[in-house]
C-alpha cells in the first residue's frame, strides 16, 4: 500500500516543481516588472492581433490567476471521491483541447503549449481578434470579449450568456480588472518598455 501511495503521489509532487503558481494581482505593473518575458509576450501579441494588453491580461487572470498548470477542479464521486474534471481546459488561458487545436491549425503554431505564457498570451489575443471578426465585438470591450471567450462565438451570437447571470457577473469583474490594468499600465508602460529592452541582455 505504501508503495502504491508513493507511485501515485510522486507525479503530483513532480508536476508541482515545474508549474507557475497562481498569484493575486493588485497592481499589474509589479507583476510585469517581475516577469519581463511575460510583458514582452503580451505586448507582442497586442501588436500582432490588435488586442489590448490590459484586456488579455484581465481575461487570463480570471481564467487561471496566471498559473501555468491551472485546471478545473475535479468533480466528486458520491460527493467525496475526486473524479474526472468537467472540461479539458488547461494552462494560463484555460483553453480546452478543441479550441487550442483550432488555434494551432489556423495560426500554424503547432508547437504551442498551453502552459507556456507566450503561447497563451498569443492565443488569447488571437481569440479576441476572432471575436471581433465573428461576433462584432470591439477588441477593447472586455465585458463582451470575456463572454465570447467563455461561451464560444456560436453561443455568444445566440446570447447563451443571458441564461447565466453568474457568468455576466464574472464578465463585469473582468471588465473592472481590465480598466484597472489599463490605468496602471498607462502609468508604468514607459518604465516597463525600458526595463524590457535592457533586461534582454
Amino acid at each position: 500500500m505504501k508503495k502504491f501511495f508513493s507511485l501515485f503521489l510522486l507525479p503530483l509532487l513532480l508536476s508541482g516543481c515545474f508549474s507557475t503558481p497562481a498569484v493575486t494581482v493588485n497592481n499589474i505593473c509589479t507583476l510585469m516588472d517581475e516577469e519581463v518575458s511575460w510583458y514582452r509576450a503580451v505586448k507582442a501579441a497586442e501588436k500582432k492581433h490588435g488586442a489590448p494588453a490590459h484586456v488579455s491580461l484581465a481575461m487570463m487572470y480570471q481564467e487561471s490567476n496566471f498559473a501555468s498548470d491551472a485546471e478545473p477542479p475535479r468533480e466528486k464521486l458520491f460527493g467525496v471521491v475526486p473524479w474526472f474534471r468537467p472540461t479539458s481546459a488547461y494552462g494560463f488561458a484555460q483553453a480546452v483541447d478543441s479550441t487550442w487545436e483550432w488555434y494551432q491549425l489556423k495560426t500554424g503554431n503547432y508547437t504551442a503549449d498551453r502552459d507556456d505564457f507566450e503561447d497563451a498570451a498569443d492565443f488569447i489575443a488571437w481569440y479576441i481578434d476572432q471575436s471581433s471578426k465573428r461576433s462584432g465585438i470591439a477588441k477593447s470591450d472586455a465585458y463582451h470579449q470575456y463572454l465570447a471567450y467563455h461561451e464560444g462565438h456560436g453561443g455568444f451570437n445566440k446570447k447563451s450568456y443571458k441564461k447565466k447571470p453568474w457568468l455576466m457577473e464574472v464578465a463585469k469583474k473582468v471588465e473592472k480588472n481590465a480598466k484597472r490594468y489599463q490605468q496602471q499600465l498607462n502609468q508604468c508602460s514607459s518604465a516597463l518598455d525600458s526595463n524590457s529592452i535592457w533586461r534582454i541582455f
